[in-house]
C-alpha cells in the first residue's frame, strides 16, 4: 500500500486534500495518470498545502458548473436503434461507448468515462443511466434502446420495452397470466393478421 494525497473527491475514499492508503496499481494505473491524487512525499505535502486554496476555488467553480447542467441533462432522452430479436433480447449490446457516440451526435457533452453502467445492455428497453459531471455530482438521463424508431416513440409513450413480456408484465397481477390487452400491437411491431394467427392462450 502507498499514501496519495487526493486532488478530488473519489468514491470512498475520501475528498480534496484527503491522505488515504491505496494500492499500488490503483495509484499507478488510475489515480496518479488521471491527476486525482499525488504521491504523499513530504515534497508533496509542502506544494499541495501551498496551493490549497487554489485547488478548493477552482474545485468549488468546477463543481458549481456541474450543478448548473444537472437540471438540463435529466430531460435528455437518447435514442439507439439496434437489432433484436422477439423478446427484445439485443443482437450484441450497448456500452458506455456507445452512449457517449449517441450523446455527442445529440449535441451533448458527455464524455464515455462520465458514464456509469453497472454492465453492457443487452436488452430493448427504457434505461436510467448515470453521468458523474463532477465527483461530487450526478446527473440521470434516460436511455430509450429500440429496434425501430417508430417502436422508441411507442416505448417513450408508453414507459415499458416494447415486448409481448412487458406487455403481459403491465397488466394486473390477476389478469396477467391470461390475458393480453387488446392494444397488444401498441407494444409489438406485428400486423392485426399476425396477432390473430397466434395461439389462443389458455
Amino acid at each position: 500500500m502507498i499514501n496519495v494525497i487526493l486532488l478530488e473527491r473519489v468514491g470512498r475514499l475520501g475528498g480534496l486534500g484527503s491522505i488515504v492508503k491505496v494500492r499500488p496499481g490503483f495509484a499507478r494505473n488510475f489515480l496518479l495518470p488521471r491527476r486525482k491524487a499525488l504521491r504523499a512525499t513530504e515534497a508533496n505535502k509542502k506544494a499541495f498545502e501551498h496551493q490549497r486554496e487554489e485547488l478548493e476555488a477552482r474545485n468549488a467553480a468546477l463543481k458549481a458548473e456541474a450543478e448548473a447542467n444537472v437540471a438540463p441533462l435529466t430531460k435528455v432522452t437518447l435514442v439507439l436503434i439496434r437489432q433484436a430479436g422477439d423478446t427484445g433480447q439485443l443482437y450484441g449490446s450497448v456500452t458506455a461507448r456507445d452512449l457517449a457516440e449517441a450523446a455527442k451526435a445529440a449535441g451533448h457533452a458527455i464524455e464515455r468515462g462520465q458514464i456509469q453502467i453497472p454492465a453492457p445492455i443487452k436488452t430493448i428497453g427504457l434505461f436510467a443511466v448515470t453521468v458523474r459531471l463532477h465527483p461530487e455530482v450526478v446527473a440521470t438521463i434516460t436511455l430509450n434502446v429500440a429496434r425501430s424508431p417508430e417502436e422508441a416513440i411507442v416505448q417513450a409513450e408508453k414507459g415499458v420495452a416494447a415486448t409481448k413480456a412487458a406487455a403481459v408484465a403491465a397488466l394486473p397481477t390477476d389478469t396477467a397470466e391470461t390475458a393480453l390487452p387488446e392494444d397488444i400491437s401498441a407494444f409489438l411491431d406485428v400486423s392485426p393478421a399476425e396477432e390473430t394467427a397466434e395461439p389462443a392462450k389458455a
